[in-house]
Protein backbone atom coordinates (compact mmCIF):
# COMPACT_ATOMS: atom_id res chain seq x y z
CA UNK A 1 0.00 0.00 0.00
CA UNK A 2 1.27 3.48 -0.81
CA UNK A 3 2.56 5.57 2.09
CA UNK A 4 0.97 8.62 0.52
CA UNK A 5 -2.37 9.73 1.96
CA UNK A 6 -5.29 8.11 0.15
CA UNK A 7 -7.71 10.37 -1.71
CA UNK A 8 -11.13 8.96 -2.62
CA UNK A 9 -12.40 11.04 -5.55
CA UNK A 10 -16.10 10.57 -6.32
CA UNK A 11 -17.33 11.66 -9.74
CA UNK A 12 -20.97 11.41 -10.87
CA UNK A 13 -19.82 11.08 -14.49
CA UNK A 14 -17.43 8.75 -16.27
CA UNK A 15 -14.71 11.22 -17.23
CA UNK A 16 -13.86 9.82 -20.65
CA UNK A 17 -14.12 10.95 -23.32
CA UNK A 18 -13.59 14.50 -22.05
CA UNK A 19 -16.52 15.94 -23.97
CA UNK A 20 -17.82 18.58 -21.55
CA UNK A 21 -16.32 21.42 -19.58
CA UNK A 22 -16.73 19.68 -16.23
CA UNK A 23 -15.05 16.50 -17.44
CA UNK A 24 -12.20 18.49 -18.97
CA UNK A 25 -11.61 20.50 -15.78
CA UNK A 26 -11.71 17.46 -13.50
CA UNK A 27 -9.60 15.34 -15.84
CA UNK A 28 -6.89 18.00 -16.13
CA UNK A 29 -6.75 18.36 -12.34
CA UNK A 30 -6.48 14.61 -11.75
CA UNK A 31 -3.87 14.28 -14.48
CA UNK A 32 -1.83 17.04 -12.86
CA UNK A 33 -2.13 15.48 -9.38
CA UNK A 34 -1.31 11.91 -10.46
CA UNK A 35 2.01 10.83 -8.96
CA UNK A 36 2.01 13.73 -6.51
CA UNK A 37 1.06 14.01 -2.85
CA UNK A 38 -1.89 11.58 -2.94
CA UNK A 39 -2.65 8.01 -3.88
CA UNK A 40 -5.84 8.61 -5.89
CA UNK A 41 -8.80 6.24 -6.12
CA UNK A 42 -11.32 7.50 -8.68
CA UNK A 43 -14.87 6.23 -8.27
CA UNK A 44 -17.48 6.84 -10.95
CA UNK A 45 -20.12 5.16 -13.08
CA UNK A 46 -18.70 3.24 -16.03
CA UNK A 47 -20.36 2.51 -19.38
CA UNK A 48 -20.08 -1.11 -20.43
CA UNK A 49 -16.45 -2.07 -21.24
CA UNK A 50 -15.38 1.58 -21.21
CA UNK A 51 -12.58 1.07 -18.68
CA UNK A 52 -10.91 -1.45 -20.99
CA UNK A 53 -11.25 0.95 -23.90
CA UNK A 54 -9.75 3.84 -21.91
CA UNK A 55 -7.29 1.91 -19.74
CA UNK A 56 -4.32 4.10 -20.63
CA UNK A 57 -6.22 7.35 -20.14
CA UNK A 58 -7.62 6.18 -16.80
CA UNK A 59 -4.13 5.27 -15.62
CA UNK A 60 -3.09 8.86 -16.28
CA UNK A 61 -5.90 10.14 -14.04
CA UNK A 62 -5.67 7.91 -10.98
CA UNK A 63 -3.78 5.12 -9.24
CA UNK A 64 -6.89 2.99 -8.94
CA UNK A 65 -10.28 3.07 -10.66
CA UNK A 66 -13.47 1.66 -9.13
CA UNK A 67 -16.87 1.86 -10.80
CA UNK A 68 -20.50 0.90 -10.89
CA UNK A 69 -22.52 0.23 -14.09
CA UNK A 70 -23.60 3.40 -15.83
CA UNK A 71 -27.14 3.73 -17.11
CA UNK A 72 -27.18 4.87 -20.72
CA UNK A 73 -28.88 8.21 -21.33
CA UNK A 74 -30.62 8.22 -24.66
CA UNK A 75 -31.95 11.12 -26.69
CA UNK A 76 -35.21 11.13 -24.71
CA UNK A 77 -33.42 11.38 -21.36
CA UNK A 78 -34.17 15.09 -20.86
CA UNK A 79 -37.87 14.42 -21.40
CA UNK A 80 -38.06 11.20 -19.39
CA UNK A 81 -36.57 12.77 -16.29
CA UNK A 82 -39.45 15.23 -16.11
CA UNK A 83 -41.25 12.46 -14.22
CA UNK A 84 -39.22 13.69 -11.21
CA UNK A 85 -40.87 17.12 -11.25
CA UNK A 86 -42.77 16.34 -8.06
CA UNK A 87 -39.76 15.09 -6.10
CA UNK A 88 -38.65 17.29 -3.22
CA UNK A 89 -35.17 17.26 -4.77
CA UNK A 90 -34.20 19.09 -7.98
CA UNK A 91 -34.34 16.94 -11.10
CA UNK A 92 -30.54 16.86 -11.79
CA UNK A 93 -29.94 15.58 -8.26
CA UNK A 94 -32.59 12.88 -8.49
CA UNK A 95 -31.18 11.64 -11.79
CA UNK A 96 -27.67 11.39 -10.30
CA UNK A 97 -28.93 9.17 -7.48
CA UNK A 98 -27.79 5.55 -7.83
CA UNK A 99 -28.24 2.73 -5.36
CA UNK A 100 -25.36 0.84 -7.01
CA UNK A 101 -23.14 3.91 -6.84
CA UNK A 102 -23.94 4.52 -3.17
CA UNK A 103 -23.05 0.90 -2.33
CA UNK A 104 -19.71 1.10 -4.12
CA UNK A 105 -18.83 4.40 -2.44
CA UNK A 106 -19.86 3.08 0.99
CA UNK A 107 -17.55 0.10 0.52
CA UNK A 108 -14.65 2.39 -0.41
CA UNK A 109 -15.33 4.60 2.61
CA UNK A 110 -15.28 1.52 4.84
CA UNK A 111 -11.61 1.12 3.88
CA UNK A 112 -11.00 4.48 5.63
CA UNK A 113 -9.34 6.68 2.99
CA UNK A 114 -7.62 9.76 4.36
CA UNK A 115 -9.63 12.29 2.35
CA UNK A 116 -12.96 12.27 0.50
CA UNK A 117 -13.53 14.58 -2.45
CA UNK A 118 -16.96 14.89 -4.09
CA UNK A 119 -16.95 16.27 -7.63
CA UNK A 120 -20.02 18.44 -8.38
CA UNK A 121 -22.68 19.37 -5.85
CA UNK A 122 -25.14 16.85 -7.36
CA UNK A 123 -22.83 13.96 -6.46
CA UNK A 124 -23.36 14.54 -2.73
CA UNK A 125 -26.54 12.49 -3.17
CA UNK A 126 -24.27 9.43 -3.52
CA UNK A 127 -22.45 9.94 -0.22
CA UNK A 128 -23.57 8.26 3.03
CA UNK A 129 -24.81 10.20 6.04
CA UNK A 130 -21.55 10.22 8.01
CA UNK A 131 -17.87 10.02 7.20
CA UNK A 132 -14.96 10.09 9.61
CA UNK A 133 -12.41 11.70 7.30
CA UNK A 134 -12.14 15.26 5.97
CA UNK A 135 -14.44 15.90 3.04
CA UNK A 136 -14.19 18.43 0.21
CA UNK A 137 -16.84 19.46 -2.30
CA UNK A 138 -15.62 20.62 -5.71
CA UNK A 139 -18.44 22.92 -6.82
CA UNK A 140 -18.02 23.61 -10.53
CA UNK A 141 -21.04 25.94 -10.52
CA UNK A 142 -23.37 27.89 -8.32
CA UNK A 143 -26.13 25.50 -9.29
CA UNK A 144 -29.07 27.67 -8.22
CA UNK A 145 -27.80 30.54 -10.37
CA UNK A 146 -28.11 28.39 -13.48
CA UNK A 147 -31.73 27.69 -12.63
CA UNK A 148 -32.40 31.39 -11.96
CA UNK A 149 -31.08 32.29 -15.40
CA UNK A 150 -33.33 29.71 -17.01
CA UNK A 151 -36.26 31.40 -15.28
CA UNK A 152 -35.21 34.70 -16.88
CA UNK A 153 -35.03 33.36 -20.45
CA UNK A 154 -37.85 30.78 -20.29
CA UNK A 155 -39.90 30.97 -23.51
CA UNK A 156 -43.33 30.58 -21.87
CA UNK A 157 -45.15 30.91 -18.57
CA UNK A 158 -45.25 27.12 -18.21
CA UNK A 159 -41.49 26.81 -18.70
CA UNK A 160 -40.91 29.69 -16.30
CA UNK A 161 -43.06 28.01 -13.65
CA UNK A 162 -41.12 24.74 -13.97
CA UNK A 163 -37.75 26.45 -13.71
CA UNK A 164 -38.94 28.54 -10.76
CA UNK A 165 -40.07 25.39 -8.97
CA UNK A 166 -36.69 23.75 -9.59
CA UNK A 167 -34.86 26.90 -8.50
CA UNK A 168 -36.40 26.76 -5.03
CA UNK A 169 -35.49 23.09 -4.65
CA UNK A 170 -31.93 23.66 -5.83
CA UNK A 171 -31.40 26.56 -3.43
CA UNK A 172 -32.50 24.39 -0.51
CA UNK A 173 -30.37 21.46 -1.63
CA UNK A 174 -27.30 23.59 -2.32
CA UNK A 175 -27.55 25.38 1.04
CA UNK A 176 -27.84 22.06 2.85
CA UNK A 177 -24.96 20.42 1.04
CA UNK A 178 -22.34 23.17 1.07
CA UNK A 179 -22.43 23.64 4.83
CA UNK A 180 -21.66 19.99 5.50
CA UNK A 181 -18.18 19.84 3.96
CA UNK A 182 -14.86 20.74 5.55
CA UNK A 183 -13.94 22.69 2.43
CA UNK A 184 -15.73 23.89 -0.68
CA UNK A 185 -13.70 24.59 -3.82
CA UNK A 186 -15.11 27.15 -6.26
CA UNK A 187 -13.89 27.83 -9.79
CA UNK A 188 -13.89 31.63 -9.59
CA UNK A 189 -13.82 34.49 -7.11
CA UNK A 190 -17.32 35.37 -8.30
CA UNK A 191 -18.66 31.94 -7.34
CA UNK A 192 -16.82 32.14 -4.02
CA UNK A 193 -18.55 35.42 -3.19
CA UNK A 194 -21.94 33.94 -4.07
CA UNK A 195 -21.39 30.92 -1.83
CA UNK A 196 -20.51 33.28 1.00
CA UNK A 197 -23.37 35.75 0.50
CA UNK A 198 -26.11 33.28 -0.47
CA UNK A 199 -25.26 30.41 1.87
CA UNK A 200 -22.79 31.77 4.42
CA UNK A 201 -20.20 29.18 3.37
CA UNK A 202 -16.51 30.00 2.97
CA UNK A 203 -14.97 28.61 -0.21
CA UNK A 204 -11.46 28.23 -1.57
CA UNK A 205 -10.88 29.07 -5.23
CA UNK A 206 -8.87 27.63 -8.06
CA UNK A 207 -8.41 29.29 -11.44
CA UNK A 208 -9.68 27.81 -14.68
CA UNK A 209 -6.87 26.29 -16.70
CA UNK A 210 -6.17 24.71 -20.07
CA UNK A 211 -3.81 21.93 -21.14
CA UNK A 212 -1.29 23.89 -23.19
CA UNK A 213 0.36 20.71 -24.50
CA UNK A 214 -2.91 19.59 -26.10
CA UNK A 215 -4.06 23.07 -27.15
CA UNK A 216 -1.16 24.47 -29.13
CA UNK A 217 -1.23 27.94 -30.61
CA UNK A 218 -1.73 28.44 -34.31
CA UNK A 219 -1.94 32.09 -35.41
CA UNK A 220 -5.16 32.93 -37.26
CA UNK A 221 -5.06 33.51 -40.98
CA UNK A 222 -4.83 37.23 -41.65
CA UNK A 223 -6.61 36.81 -44.99
CA UNK A 224 -9.28 39.45 -45.24
CA UNK A 225 -12.17 38.70 -45.29
CA UNK A 226 -12.77 35.29 -43.69
CA UNK A 227 -16.06 33.41 -43.37
CA UNK A 228 -15.78 30.43 -40.98
CA UNK A 229 -17.25 30.63 -37.46
CA UNK A 230 -17.11 27.88 -34.81
CA UNK A 231 -18.61 26.91 -31.45
CA UNK A 232 -17.58 23.86 -29.39
CA UNK A 233 -19.63 22.39 -26.54
CA UNK A 234 -21.73 19.43 -25.45
CA UNK A 235 -24.90 20.00 -27.46
CA UNK A 236 -27.16 18.08 -25.07
CA UNK A 237 -26.75 20.84 -22.47
CA UNK A 238 -29.69 23.19 -21.88
CA UNK A 239 -27.36 26.19 -21.69
CA UNK A 240 -25.70 25.42 -25.02
CA UNK A 241 -28.98 24.59 -26.76
CA UNK A 242 -30.45 27.90 -25.59
CA UNK A 243 -27.35 29.81 -26.72
CA UNK A 244 -27.33 28.33 -30.20
CA UNK A 245 -31.08 28.83 -30.55
CA UNK A 246 -30.61 32.51 -29.69
CA UNK A 247 -27.69 32.76 -32.13
CA UNK A 248 -29.84 31.19 -34.86
CA UNK A 249 -32.90 33.35 -34.27
CA UNK A 250 -31.40 36.71 -33.35
CA UNK A 251 -27.72 36.93 -34.32
CA UNK A 252 -27.28 34.89 -37.48
CA UNK A 253 -29.73 36.90 -39.62
CA UNK A 254 -27.70 40.05 -38.87
CA UNK A 255 -24.44 38.32 -39.77
CA UNK A 256 -25.79 36.70 -42.95
CA UNK A 257 -27.29 39.97 -44.18
CA UNK A 258 -23.82 41.56 -44.23
CA UNK A 259 -21.71 38.47 -44.95
CA UNK A 260 -23.82 36.01 -46.98
CA UNK A 261 -20.80 33.71 -47.43
CA UNK A 262 -20.38 33.16 -43.68
CA UNK A 263 -20.51 29.55 -42.43
CA UNK A 264 -20.98 28.12 -38.94
CA UNK A 265 -19.76 24.83 -37.45
CA UNK A 266 -21.14 23.54 -34.14
CA UNK A 267 -18.84 20.90 -32.65
CA UNK A 268 -20.16 18.73 -29.84
CA UNK A 269 -21.92 15.56 -28.85
CA UNK A 270 -25.65 14.88 -29.28
CA UNK A 271 -26.81 17.97 -31.16
CA UNK A 272 -30.44 18.66 -30.28
CA UNK A 273 -32.54 17.33 -33.20
CA UNK A 274 -34.85 20.33 -33.20
CA UNK A 275 -31.91 22.68 -33.74
CA UNK A 276 -30.56 20.56 -36.58
CA UNK A 277 -33.96 20.45 -38.27
CA UNK A 278 -34.45 24.19 -37.85
CA UNK A 279 -31.10 24.92 -39.50
CA UNK A 280 -31.92 22.58 -42.39
CA UNK A 281 -35.41 24.00 -42.80
CA UNK A 282 -34.04 27.53 -43.01
CA UNK A 283 -31.29 26.48 -45.43
CA UNK A 284 -28.53 27.76 -43.14
CA UNK A 285 -24.88 26.99 -44.00
CA UNK A 286 -24.46 25.31 -40.63
CA UNK A 287 -22.70 22.05 -39.82
CA UNK A 288 -23.39 19.99 -36.67
CA UNK A 289 -20.51 17.53 -36.25
CA UNK A 290 -21.77 15.52 -33.28
CA UNK A 291 -19.12 13.94 -31.08
CA UNK A 292 -15.52 14.30 -32.24
CA UNK A 293 -12.35 12.92 -30.67
CA UNK A 294 -10.60 16.31 -30.88
CA UNK A 295 -12.01 19.79 -31.38
CA UNK A 296 -8.70 21.32 -32.45
CA UNK A 297 -8.96 20.72 -36.23
CA UNK A 298 -12.37 22.36 -36.37
CA UNK A 299 -11.22 25.37 -34.38
CA UNK A 300 -8.07 25.77 -36.49
CA UNK A 301 -10.09 25.90 -39.71
CA UNK A 302 -12.22 28.75 -38.35
CA UNK A 303 -11.61 32.49 -38.17
CA UNK A 304 -13.91 33.36 -35.26
CA UNK A 305 -14.94 31.46 -32.13
CA UNK A 306 -18.32 32.41 -30.64
CA UNK A 307 -19.76 31.85 -27.15
CA UNK A 308 -23.42 32.96 -27.39
CA UNK A 309 -24.47 31.83 -23.90
CA UNK A 310 -27.32 33.39 -21.95
CA UNK A 311 -27.44 30.87 -19.08
CA UNK A 312 -24.81 28.82 -17.31
CA UNK A 313 -22.62 28.84 -14.21
CA UNK A 314 -19.06 28.44 -13.05
CA UNK A 315 -16.56 29.27 -15.77
CA UNK A 316 -16.41 28.29 -19.42
CA UNK A 317 -13.26 26.31 -20.19
CA UNK A 318 -14.14 26.59 -23.88
CA UNK A 319 -13.04 30.25 -23.80
CA UNK A 320 -9.52 29.46 -22.61
CA UNK A 321 -9.30 26.57 -25.08
CA UNK A 322 -10.09 28.88 -27.99
CA UNK A 323 -7.62 31.44 -26.67
CA UNK A 324 -4.91 28.79 -26.36
CA UNK A 325 -5.57 27.58 -29.92
CA UNK A 326 -5.29 31.10 -31.32
CA UNK A 327 -8.85 31.90 -32.32
CA UNK A 328 -10.38 35.27 -31.44
CA UNK A 329 -13.62 35.18 -29.48
CA UNK A 330 -16.92 36.98 -29.53
CA UNK A 331 -18.84 36.26 -26.34
CA UNK A 332 -21.66 37.37 -24.14
CA UNK A 333 -20.67 38.43 -20.64
CA UNK A 334 -22.04 35.16 -19.29
CA UNK A 335 -19.89 33.25 -21.79
CA UNK A 336 -16.66 34.51 -20.16
CA UNK A 337 -18.03 34.94 -16.66
CA UNK A 338 -15.50 34.34 -13.89
CA UNK A 339 -12.55 34.43 -16.29
CA UNK A 340 -9.79 37.02 -16.00
CA UNK A 341 -10.23 38.48 -19.47
CA UNK A 342 -10.62 42.04 -20.71
CA UNK A 343 -13.17 43.00 -23.38
CA UNK A 344 -11.52 44.60 -26.39
CA UNK A 345 -8.15 43.08 -25.54
CA UNK A 346 -8.73 39.35 -25.14
CA UNK A 347 -12.18 39.03 -26.72
CA UNK A 348 -15.06 41.10 -28.13
CA UNK A 349 -18.17 41.49 -25.97
CA UNK A 350 -21.71 41.20 -27.33
CA UNK A 351 -24.55 41.07 -24.83
CA UNK A 352 -27.33 41.70 -27.34
CA UNK A 353 -27.90 40.44 -30.86
CA UNK A 354 -26.70 43.61 -32.59
CA UNK A 355 -23.44 43.94 -30.67
CA UNK A 356 -22.74 40.20 -30.90
CA UNK A 357 -23.28 40.19 -34.67
CA UNK A 358 -21.20 43.36 -34.95
CA UNK A 359 -18.28 41.66 -33.20
CA UNK A 360 -18.49 38.63 -35.47
CA UNK A 361 -18.58 40.81 -38.59
CA UNK A 362 -15.67 42.91 -37.36
CA UNK A 363 -13.49 39.86 -36.85
CA UNK A 364 -14.52 38.23 -40.13
CA UNK A 365 -13.42 41.36 -41.99
CA UNK A 366 -10.33 42.48 -40.06
CA UNK A 367 -7.41 40.06 -40.17
CA UNK A 368 -5.21 42.40 -38.15
CA UNK A 369 -7.73 42.50 -35.30
CA UNK A 370 -8.01 38.72 -35.37
CA UNK A 371 -4.25 38.40 -35.03
CA UNK A 372 -3.97 40.95 -32.21
CA UNK A 373 -6.77 39.49 -30.10
CA UNK A 374 -5.48 35.95 -30.60
CA UNK A 375 -1.89 36.81 -29.63
CA UNK A 376 -2.88 38.75 -26.50
CA UNK A 377 -5.28 36.01 -25.42
CA UNK A 378 -2.71 33.24 -25.82
CA UNK A 379 -0.14 35.23 -23.84
CA UNK A 380 -2.63 35.62 -20.99
CA UNK A 381 -3.38 31.89 -20.86
CA UNK A 382 0.29 30.93 -21.00
CA UNK A 383 1.22 33.32 -18.22
CA UNK A 384 -1.52 32.51 -15.71
CA UNK A 385 -3.88 29.70 -16.64
CA UNK A 386 -2.10 26.45 -17.48
CA UNK A 387 -3.72 23.22 -16.28
CA UNK A 388 -0.54 22.36 -14.40
CA UNK A 389 -0.77 25.42 -12.17
CA UNK A 390 -4.46 24.70 -11.46
CA UNK A 391 -3.67 21.12 -10.39
CA UNK A 392 -0.99 22.37 -7.99
CA UNK A 393 -3.47 24.82 -6.41
CA UNK A 394 -6.08 22.07 -6.08
CA UNK A 395 -3.62 19.67 -4.45
CA UNK A 396 -2.58 22.35 -1.95
CA UNK A 397 -6.21 22.78 -0.84
CA UNK A 398 -6.53 19.02 -0.38
CA UNK A 399 -3.37 18.88 1.73
CA UNK A 400 -4.61 21.78 3.85
CA UNK A 401 -7.89 19.95 4.50
CA UNK A 402 -5.97 16.86 5.55
CA UNK A 403 -3.75 18.79 7.96
CA UNK A 404 -6.60 20.73 9.52
CA UNK A 405 -9.01 17.89 10.21
CA UNK A 406 -9.74 16.47 13.65
CA UNK A 407 -9.61 12.71 12.94
CA UNK A 408 -12.22 11.69 15.51
CA UNK A 409 -14.90 14.12 14.36
CA UNK A 410 -17.43 12.62 12.01
CA UNK A 411 -18.82 14.85 9.27
CA UNK A 412 -22.46 14.69 8.31
CA UNK A 413 -22.92 14.89 4.56
CA UNK A 414 -26.10 15.02 2.60
CA UNK A 415 -27.90 11.70 2.69
CA UNK A 416 -28.08 9.47 -0.33
CA UNK A 417 -31.84 9.25 0.35
CA UNK A 418 -34.40 11.75 -0.83
CA UNK A 419 -35.35 14.23 1.88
Amino acid sequence: MSERPRLLFVSPRYLLPADSGGKIRTGDILRGMKGGAFHITLVSPEPEAAAMQHAGELAALCDRFVSWPDVARGRLFHYARLRHLFSNLPIPVVTDRSAAGSRVIAAELAAAPDLLLVDFTHAAILVPDQVAMPAILFAHNVEAEIFARHVEVAPSLAHRAIWHNQLGKMRRFERQVLGRFDKVIAVSERDKRQFETEYGVHAETIPTGVNLDAFTYRAPDRTDPARDIVFTAAMDSYANIDGIQWFMDEVWPLVAAREPQARFTIVGRNPEPGLVRAAERRGLPWRFTGFVEEIQPFVYESAVYVIPLRVGGGTRIKAYEAMALGRPIVSTGIGVEGLHVEAGRHYLLGDDAASFAGGVLQLLRDGGLRARLAADARELVERHFSATSVARAFEAICLDALRGHAPAAARHLVSGRAR
